[in-house]
């Protein structure tokens, strides 16, 4: 049975014939009658497809041969931002290579032929155990391609793993199975069916894939955000601009002058020492100290609005 990505190989069968709608002892509708079960138990009366099925039989052996069926996966992907498909045969794949070749994971990767019982071995089960109760497996197809190289570089990886192992230490519903039934009229118009409950190993294909080429424009762009993260963008500024730029020169002396000071004004106003607490009293007095006075006011207006170099008025 397969489906999208997904097939199921059948290892063991519970099959319940001739079953038609009538009376007889499960746990479904019930009638509210105490009837003898098949064991001789006694159990609630219901209404449904009798002889109720009994998945406890432990007489039914799966299916030792599906240990040597092999799986034959025809693989393909594509990347469209580089405009490359790739498959999963090598390009030297023969129809003699294709008839004996088995997959190894050293001697012989590249062939897509799997034996069951080794995809099994490879997720440390035991075929008995799974083959009983069914399970859930996963075959990874995983392309990690570097387009800078030859495509027929580009070959695909395989992985495997047991999907459903998080559920193995439950109580219920452990492995996989699944119904499926066969329905049947006969002369009379009665309606039966035959039911199978189905215990299989179900296989799920999962591709992946990532490739890349080297481009010189993003490289930059991330060179240069980097440098910039960490503080270096003016180190390396500089760099350039004083060494391998024209009038690097220049730059280098503008760089390297040093800063100059600013031209410090004395107070206007001072303390003298025979003056009260709190009393400002100006340095210089009458007219001709006013003149004297204003020179200095004036400098400082022009230093603060104009800054200009002091100069005698």
């Amino acid at each position: 049975m397969q489906g999208a990505s997904v097939f199921c190989i059948i290892t063991k069968l519970i099959v319940s014939e001739n079953q038609t709608q009538s009376f007889c002892a499960e746990v479904r509708i019930l009638t509210g009658k105490c009837v003898e079960g098949p064991r001789g138990e006694k159990r609630c009366e219901i209404r449904g497809w009798c002889p109720a099925e009994d998945d406890t039989i432990n007489t039914v052996s799966p299916m030792k041969e599906a240990e040597n069926f092999t799986i034959f996966i025809k693989n393909s992907i594509r990347f469209p931002m580089f405009n490359v498909t790739r498959g999963n045969f090598p390009s030297n794949i023969d129809e003699k290579y294709i008839k004996t070749c088995k997959y190894d994971p050293v001697h012989n990767p590249s062939c897509p032929i799997f034996r069951v019982g080794d995809i099994l071995k490879y997720t440390n089960e035991s075929f008995n155990t799974i083959a009983s109760t069914g399970g859930e497996i996963g075959i990874n197809v995983g392309w990690v391609c570097d387009l800078d190289q030859s495509e027929e570089e580009c070959k695909p990886s395989y992985s495997f793993t047991r999907l459903d192992d998080v559920f193995q230490d439950n109580k219920v519903s452990k492995g996989y199975n699944f119904r499926f039934a066969k329905y049947f009229r006969s002369p009379d118009g009665t309606e039966y069916r035959t039911l199978h409950k189905a215990f299989a190993i179900r296989f799920d294909i999962l591709v992946s894939g990532k490739a890349g080429k080297f481009n010189a424009v993003p490289t930059v762009i991330n060179v240069v955000a980097a440098f910039t993260s960490v503080g270096l963008g003016t180190v390396l500024c500089d760099l350039i601009l004083l060494n391998f730029l024209k009038g690097a020169e220049q730059y280098k002396a503008k760089k390297d002058k040093p800063a100059v000071q600013p031209h410090l004004h004395p107070p206007l106003f001072s303390c003298p020492e025979d003056s009260s607490v709190g009393t400002l009293e100006p340095q210089l007095t009458g007219r001709r100290d006013d003149q004297k006075r204003s020179k200095p006011i004036l400098e400082m207006e022009m230093f603060f609005f104009f800054i200009i170099p002091e100069q005698e008025i």
